[in-house]
């Protein structure tokens, strides 16, 4: 009977790239993706949560609130917080869509989101523009700028996010129900996006 000849060379190489082969173990990873994106959402909530709270303590401290010659506006506000939430909707369905191998749905969900947080920006910069106070007026003034501008930073983010995996999903089988989890991410990120700005609406224009 031979005896099989063995090459330590390619033994050694084979170890080196697979050394669960090698061992004969094959040990599952979990997949920690998902909580890294909560950790993340988790951190940056707590940057707005400090904002809402340092706004807060000058609300209290402040006799006035608002000051004077702070005149806040509704409708515009009021019209960009219907779309942004109803995004939340749209790209719901995306995620529905993908889960039932629907890329084509997928794709159309999540460009809907895309233009609406597009157009909630773009209101957000008329408003802006039309203020009647500035970066340093006074207190509240300069919170709102700070706490609207970085929110603003957030859904430029969550579009560009949305528009990445519709680019992605243009590859046949990227996305599929058994793998979509940067539709996911982005779903839940925008989701977050939302509630900021609900606790934002009525922390600015409400109370």
């Amino acid at each position: 009977m031979q005896t099989p000849i063995i090459d330590p060379a390619k033994t050694e190489l084979n170890y080196h790239h697979n050394p669960e082969a090698a061992s004969g173990h094959h040990e599952a990873h979990p997949d920690l993706r998902m909580f890294g994106v909560f950790v993340f959402l988790f951190a940056e909530g707590m940057i707005f949560f400090g904002l809402f709270a340092a706004y807060l303590i000058f609300r209290a401290v402040s006799p006035v609130w608002p000051p004077e010659g702070i005149e806040r506006e509704l409708v515009l506000p009021g019209i960009n917080t219907v779309i942004l939430l109803s995004s939340s909707f749209v790209i719901n369905q995306a995620n529905g869509a993908i889960k039932k191998n629907n890329v084509a749905g997928l794709r159309t969900w999540f460009a809907a989101t895309a233009i609406m947080g597009a157009i909630f920006l773009a209101g957000q910069a008329y408003e802006y523009s039309h203020l009647g106070f500035g970066l340093t007026s006074n207190v509240f003034a300069s919170s709102f700028y700070v706490m609207t501008g970085f929110h603003g930073l957030h859904v430029t983010f969550g579009v560009l996010l949305i528009l990445a995996v519709l680019w992605r999903s243009l590859k046949a089988g990227h996305y599929s129900n058994e793998s979509h989890f940067g539709v996911e991410a982005a779903e839940i990120y925008w989701h977050f996006v939302d509630v900021i700005w609900v606790i934002l609406f009525v922390l600015l224009y409400l109370l």
